[in-house]
């Protein structure tokens, strides 16, 4: 197999560029039921006080940044004033992204966290006078709502790869550290999550800088950014957004490693893309992790309305598989040329195939193409199935077989060859690990990737 996963990093690049984050699936598969703050929210990070939670987002509405309370995660209440009312000294106030466009002010992705009961930090990213970058400034406020006041010199400034934006907080034997991004692709250079130790009241980057990771996927397009790092177990996982933030190309995926400074290893496919959501949330990104007062963790993230003016925040459940994030609502993919098969073989593929590689072949009694996949509660979920059928007889099948009993079959209606389309069934799945087995049936049909949801 090892040729196979070679073929997916050659071909992927053909898979997005023929649409492989639109959408393929009906919406009324989705089950986000909204955003919890309609209106525009973007780059959401969520703090806890007491029984608050506080999130504060992108400038917006005449507002350096914008706040919002909730005792549950799911019933906001935005507020009307500016916790960050004044921007720090070395700040260009008179600068607009883009550059002479209404509104935005640069003010981007703040982070909020305590430091003491009655003393709290933000980060924030702004425009540098000096450099002519976006840089990540400190403020510094007595409670979550300030007014925060911001300190005169930036915390990151680094305009020789960039600039600096999207700071977060990782806190760890009573050590904090920064993570951020070097804003490269505004000027042809990589992106880098790195981290950094800060001092205590975090105001001061002290020790080394460690690039973690940079953009290497075909659906990362030019850039990774918003980083945000959660320990579960042993594992580090970092999660980050990718490509386009202005269409529904933007993605949320994650990275693992068992150590705080890597090296960190990529998951093959997104966490999060608008394909996931079946279109009913748009560029999902900017993501924050947050345990509920249920003590399950959540995902809140931002992604666009409908005509793309304004992106919304949505709070979703955030189960885990080991060290595997799980987004309630969202698809999660398995490639056909992972699975295991016997009398069956994988080729590279075109046609908008996912990752660039399809499994065919399936044309025998004892061919079997096998998925395993994890599933956080048992019950009813949505199959839906990446195919190509070019058989002259027209309509085809595979048969199924779920944890070892026999479960039906999946049709495929005739598309021609390498024409990948999405049929879709319900299955019904334990918690944790299942086998879904397809075999010979009807015809002939190829096998690019199942979804789960």
């Amino acid at each position: 197999m090892v040729i196979f996963r070679l073929a997916t990093t050659v071909a992927a690049t053909v898979a997005l560029a023929a649409g492989l984050l639109t959408a393929t699936a009906t919406p009324s598969a989705a089950v986000v039921s909204g955003p919890v703050i309609d209106q525009n929210f973007a780059d959401p990070d969520v703090m806890k006080v007491g029984r608050t939670y506080y999130a504060y987002a992108t400038n917006s509405d005449g507002r350096n940044i914008k706040w919002a309370t909730s005792t549950d995660l799911v019933t906001w209440t935005v507020q009307a004033s500016d916790p960050l009312p004044k921007l720090g000294a070395w700040v260009d106030t008179d600068w607009t992204f883009p550059p002479g466009g209404p509104g935005d002010r640069g003010v981007w992705a703040p982070e909020v966290f305590a430091t003491g009961p009655r003393s709290f930090v933000m980060w924030y990213t702004a425009h540098d006078r000096a450099s002519g970058k976006q840089c990540i400034g400190a403020a510094t406020a007595t409670t979550p709502g300030g007014p925060f006041v911001p300190r005169d010199t930036a915390l990151v400034c680094t305009p020789e790869i960039g600039g600096a934006i999207d700071a977060s907080s990782f806190t760890e034997n009573g050590r904090r550290y920064i993570l951020w991004k070097n804003d490269g692709n505004c000027c042809a250079q990589d992106t880098w999550l790195r981290l950094q130790q800060v001092s205590a009241d975090g105001l001061r980057r002290i020790g080394t800088e460690t690039p973690l990771i940079k953009q290497n996927k075909p659906f990362e397009g030019t850039l990774v950014e918003a980083p945000t790092l959660w320990k579960r177990g042993g594992t580090y996982v970092l999660f980050y957004s990718a490509n386009f933030f202005g269409n529904g190309s933007y993605v949320s995926s994650y990275a693992t490693s068992a150590s705080l400074r890597g090296p960190y290893t990529k998951a093959e496919s997104p966490l999060m893309t608008t394909d996931a959501f079946a279109g009913t949330v748009r560029g999902p990104g900017g993501q924050d992790i947050v345990t509920g007062p249920d003590g399950r963790d959540r995902i809140v993230f931002h992604g666009w309305n409908a005509d793309f003016t304004y992106r919304a925040m949505y709070s979703q459940r955030l189960d885990w598989q080991g060290s595997r994030p799980v987004v309630e609502g969202a698809k999660i993919r398995y490639e056909a040329e992972d699975a295991a098969f016997t009398r069956a073989n994988a080729r590279y593929a075109t046609g908008g195939a996912s990752n660039g590689v399809v499994v065919g072949g399936i044309d025998f009694d004892d061919s079997r193409v096998t998925f395993t996949v994890h599933v956080p509660r048992a019950g009813t979920y949505r199959l839906y199935t990446r195919y190509a059928n070019g058989s002259d007889a027209g309509a085809a099948s595979h048969t199924l077989t779920v944890n070892g009993t026999a479960a039906g079959t999946a049709d495929y209606p005739f598309t021609g060859w390498d024409n990948w389309q999405v049929t879709e069934r319900d299955v019904t799945l334990r918690a944790g690990t299942n086998t879904i087995a397809y075999g010979k049936g009807a015809n002939y049909a190829e096998l690019d990737a199942i979804d789960i949801a």
